[in-house]
Order: structure tokens, then C-alpha cells, then sequence
């Protein structure tokens, strides 16, 4: 099983890696969205670490890629690197604290899938932390416009926060606390944008949810 667009990402990954400097203000209101929901202890583990850049900031040691070139970006960060699918995680049950997937939702072709796998590999009373762009939002309608033309979305599906919360609720996910980031256009952030809780305002959205514990 393959993700999307992997041979895009193995062509092109210092472009993709220098967005977040070019676009530092909306990069680092996602990370500190992010980061509000990230334990301060335990192991964790980011399905789609890319280039490293959310892993290194957050803490998270070990990350799973399958763009070879992305994932020796992020050994570059100090990221140890499984070359895989967040559907096929090779790693044993109930083995991290915490899970985290930025934007990655998107990319991988079972969704579902990939969110079981999250929870299989989750410590009972452990935390799913899901951050992405809402279809919902106005900042998801400018994404999915531009995407056919755009080298590194034009492949995705975009979903909805409401859509990602009725799925980890089926997977046995509670205590879902959801909040959202990037207020503004894309052009017109020249800050790093406040974090409020909800969805529906923001383009960016993250979902956290605890494994429920048997």
C-alpha cells in the first residue's frame, strides 16, 4: 500500500521543506496549536513526520514516512524514521503515550485504516492528536480550489473536523477536545494567529482523543 503523491515528495522535498520558512507565521500557529494538546511527558510517535518539522519542536523521537527523501530530512532533525504507511505501522501494540498526525489525514488512501492503526499502537488512556485543514472552512475552500494545479495536493481529500470526530468516536476514542488556528488568509498573516477552542472560525483544526482504557 502506497500514499499518495510519495514519488512527489522523494522529487521535490527541500521545496516542501522550505514552505514552513517561507510561510513561518501559518507554520508556527500550527505548531502551537498542535503543541496545546501534546503531553509534556511519555513517548510519542508521528504518523507522516515529513522533513521533522512538527517532531523536532514537539519532542516526538520517532516518526513513520514513506517519502525516503522526506524521511532523511527528518533523521537530519535527530527523528528516528520507520519508511511506511500510517495503515501499516510496524509497531507493537499499545507501544506509545501519545499519536500525532499533521495533515497526513489527507494524504493516505484509508483513512479509517490508518485511525485504527493509531489506536492499536496507542497505550490504553493515551492521546490520538489529529491536525489538519477543515473542508469546512474558508481556508479549506482556498486549498481545494487551488489543489488541481498545486504539485503536492492536488492528490488529497480534504475532510471536515465533524467527519474525523465521528470516525475516532467510532474507533473507541473519548474526551475529544477540539481547537483551531488561522483566522485570516493565507497572504494576510503576518503574525502567529491565536489558538481558541471549537472549530468552525479556524482553517486549522486539531482533534485530540483518549484511548479508552479497558
Amino acid at each position: 500500500m502506497e500514499d499518495y503523491n510519495v514519488e512527489i515528495f522523494n522529487e521535490f522535498s527541500e521545496e516542501y521543506d522550505k514552505w514552513f520558512e517561507e510561510n513561518e507565521f501559518i507554520y508556527k500557529s500550527e505548531l502551537e496549536a498542535v503543541k496545546q494538546f501534546v503531553p509534556l511527558t511519555g513517548i510519542g510517535l508521528e504518523i507522516g513526520v515529513g522533513s521533522g518539522r512538527f517532531a523536532g519542536p514537539l519532542g516526538i523521537k520517532t516518526g513513520i514516512e514513506p517519502s525516503k527523501a522526506m524521511a532523511e530530512l527528518a533523521r537530519k532533525r535527530g527523528i528516528q524514521v520507520l519508511e511506511t504507511v500510517a495503515e501499516e505501522l510496524f509497531f507493537e501494540d499499545e507501544s506509545y503515550d501519545y499519536v500525532v498526525m499533521i495533515v497526513t489525514i489527507c494524504f493516505v488512501k484509508d483513512p479509517v485504516l490508518a485511525l485504527k492503526e493509531a489506536h492499536r499502537v496507542l497505550k490504553p488512556g493515551g492521546n490520538l492528536i489529529i491536525g489538519f485543514i477543515d473542508k469546512d472552512s474558508f481556508f479549506g475552500k482556498i486549498y481545494q480550489e487551488k489543489k488541481k494545479d498545486h504539485k503536492f495536493y492536488k492528490e488529497v481529500t480534504f475532510y471536515s473536523a465533524s467527519q474525523i470526530i465521528i470516525w475516532m468516536r467510532k474507533l473507541g476514542f473519548s474526551n475529544i477536545s477540539v481547537n483551531q488556528t488561522l483566522f485570516k488568509k493565507p497572504k494576510e498573516i503576518t503574525a502567529v494567529e491565536p489558538v481558541k477552542p471549537g472549530f468552525g472560525t479556524g482553517g486549522f483544526v486539531v482533534i485530540s482523543g483518549r484511548k479508552n482504557k479497558l
